[in-house]
């Protein structure tokens, strides 16, 4: 049971760490890029503050 937990929360460190670094790189899309996407900065702007451990995966 120990080592479920510790698997677990590996997981869970890496998926927040996959999420902080996909949040920093949607700052860095180009307007253009957004456009494309179809998204606004406003869009990014909220998306890209949220806190590492509000994963919207896990609702």
């Amino acid at each position: 049971m120990k080592g479920q937990t510790g698997v677990k929360w590996l997981a869970r460190i890496t998926r927040w760490h996959e999420l902080a670094r996909e949040r920093a790189a949607l700052r860095r899309i180009s307007d253009a890029g957004l456009k494309d996407l179809g998204l606004s900065r406003a869009d990014i702007e909220v998306e890209s503050h949220r806190p590492f451990w509000d994963d919207p995966l896990s609702k």
